[in-house]
């Protein structure tokens, strides 16, 4: 099933939703529209149940996403707004979205379209995709979360990212690990899958909970030991878990309630 509002194609493959930013004459740059439209399928994925996993890539084979129009920036036109799909599109950047996301890209990702991968839990590349940060050479800073790269990477390479404004290839985003996956650019979207289908053949209860508690342990230690006191008697007690368990001494495949 395929649904598009033109900036956005959306298309439910069986548990995965995936998510294609479709403005490849600007190299898939945010708008305040595209943006909108981008939080409200996350909201939606989020209340749906059946959505086990999220894909996000770019139509096109020039860029992936080139971070904010600056067009619409320059000409004053950007207002974001307020509400509920501009606080998911935010919470996407913060990489607390509750659905698993896999960036899908399909070629190169800058300014915000790196802040995009980077809100995404695993990142698959093509080939010959450059990813930067290149604020600093417009004299702005990577206000959308690229500044907090240095939790994903040695302190000295986001330094050199943020600081100097130069991107770095796939071969070493791959090498840092900042990436999962390098691949030809017609097999993207088949490798992201091949994650997102994986992740969602799960258990819903607890993928979602690891994905928070692993974020957690990244940024906050301290914190991350007392959500996880919190949630695992939740997870432990749920049906889920129990199901888990029949269905391994069974030697079945689990069927998943989400409770």
């Amino acid at each position: 099933m395929t649904d598009s509002d033109d900036e956005l194609v959306v298309e439910r493959r069986d548990a995965v939703l995936v998510l294609r930013l479709n403005r490849p004459e600007a190299r898939n740059a945010l708008t305040p529209t595209l943006i909108r439209s981008l939080g409200a399928a996350l909201r939606s994925a989020e209340s749906d149940g059946a959505v086990r996993a999220v894909v996000l890539t770019g139509t096109g084979d020039r860029a992936f996403c080139a971070g904010m129009d600056l067009r619409s920036f320059a000409g004053g036109d950007f207002a974001l707004g307020e509400g509920e799909d501009v606080d998911a599109f935010y919470r996407l950047l913060r990489g607390a979205i509750d659905v698993p996301l896999v960036g899908a890209a399909n070629a190169s990702a800058l300014a915000g379209g790196l802040e995009l991968l980077l809100g995404c839990d695993l990142i698959v590349l093509a080939e010959g995709a450059t990813l930067g940060l290149p604020e600093v050479k417009r004299g702005l800073i990577a206000a959308g979360g690229g500044t907090f790269i240095g939790t994903r990477l040695p302190l000295g390479v986001a330094l050199e990212l943020t600081l100097t404004g130069d991107p770095i290839d796939a071969t070493r985003a791959l090498a840092l690990g900042l990436a999962n996956a390098v691949t030809p650019a017609a097999d993207v979207l088949t490798v992201a899958l091949g994650y997102a289908e994986r992740i969602a053949a799960n258990g819903p209860l607890a993928v979602r909970a690891t994905k928070e508690l692993v974020r957690l342990g990244a940024t906050d230690l301290q914190r991350g030991w007392a959500r996880l006191t919190e949630l695992q008697p939740e997870i432990f007690g749920s049906e889920d878990a129990k199901e888990g368990a029949t269905a391994f001494l069974e030697k079945r495949a689990p069927v998943w309630r989400g409770r």
